[in-house]
């Protein structure tokens, strides 16, 4: 399924077929801004804040790039006019790093400005493996002017995590910790789901003990229930990290940890290129995917 992510003609199957569609927008919030902008709205009724994420990814094209860097910047202004309780998460692939770090640099330069004069934030989403070095480059090269306003995603899943955490605490940079949902081989990511939770077990008690508001970005129940025994046995305070979740995927959970009194931010795509993130979303919940496989099949 991983894999099929990024397969054009399944792509197109998927996208026309009104089954899978609907299917998706159970985790997407809408095709346009404006659709997505009601539902964080709603969300943060429900006493839920929001990241909102821009589908798309690997743009080839320097004008597509420009592009995604005056949508962030409007989206930024959207949130802001709305007085909304949102934050931004993005890909530096949409803003040009398949062609240069150079010109992904300079796209990027203008959202962390407009992040800084609105006094917001913003998360580097983390991407492949093949992106995890450049990605954390430009990511410190920002940190040490933009400081709070931008933060950074680190998979627990690759084996190189646990010293980027380690560096990441001593830089004092924001993260947000996710197992990974990318297909890697097991030359850089561990195969096994046991030794992944472990890994971000581990990873999780020293953001908790040390980091800078850490995001405990899951919706694994054993781990989430681990981080609150920790913040319990340490004494640490609820106002020091939150927990992050996906739009549409535990919704009866997370109302959970928000009536518990935890900070809980919602993970809340919208576009109109959401297959290679429904394909992801649908690795990760079989049920799901035989869902969408059987009317396929139909159809």
């Amino acid at each position: 399924m991983l894999g099929l992510a990024g397969n054009e003609k399944v792509s197109h199957l998927v996208r026309e077929n009104s089954i899978s569609k609907g299917l998706a927008l159970r985790f997407v919030a809408g095709e346009t801004f404006e659709e997505a902008l009601d539902i964080v709205r709603r969300q943060n009724e429900a006493g839920l804040a929001v990241t909102l994420d821009a589908l798309g990814e690997n743009v080839s094209g320097e004008a597509e790039a420009a592009a995604a860097s005056q949508q962030y910047l409007t989206m930024l202004d959207g949130i802001a006019s709305a007085k909304l309780n949102s934050t931004l998460s993005l890909k530096l692939t949409m803003l040009g790093l398949d062609i240069s770090d150079d010109l992904c640099r300079a796209n990027l330069r203008p959202v962390l400005e407009h992040a800084r004069d609105l006094d917001t934030f913003v998360r580097i989403d983390m991407e492949g493996a093949v992106y995890t070095r450049r990605t954390l480059d430009l990511f410190y090269g920002f940190h040490e002017e933009f400081g709070d306003h931008v933060g950074i995603v680190l998979q627990s899943y690759l084996y190189r995590t646990g010293l980027d955490v380690e560096k990441a605490i001593d830089r004092k940079a924001r993260v947000r910790l996710v197992k990974g949902a990318y297909a890697e081989p097991p030359a850089v990511a561990y195969p096994r789901k046991e030794t992944v939770d472990a890994a971000y077990r581990s990873e999780m008690e020293q953001l908790l003990e040390a980091g800078n508001y850490p995001a405990i970005a899951t919706h694994d129940e054993a781990l989430i229930e681990a981080a609150r025994d920790y913040v319990a046995r340490q004494h640490i305070p609820y106002d020091r990290f939150e927990f992050q979740m996906l739009y549409g995927i535990r919704r009866d959970l997370q109302e959970q940890l928000v009536k518990a009194g935890y900070n809980v931010r919602v993970y809340t795509p919208f576009g109109r290129q959401w297959y290679p993130y429904f394909m992801r979303r649908m690795a990760e919940r079989p049920a799901n995917l035989f869902f969408v496989l059987k009317n396929l099949a139909r159809s």
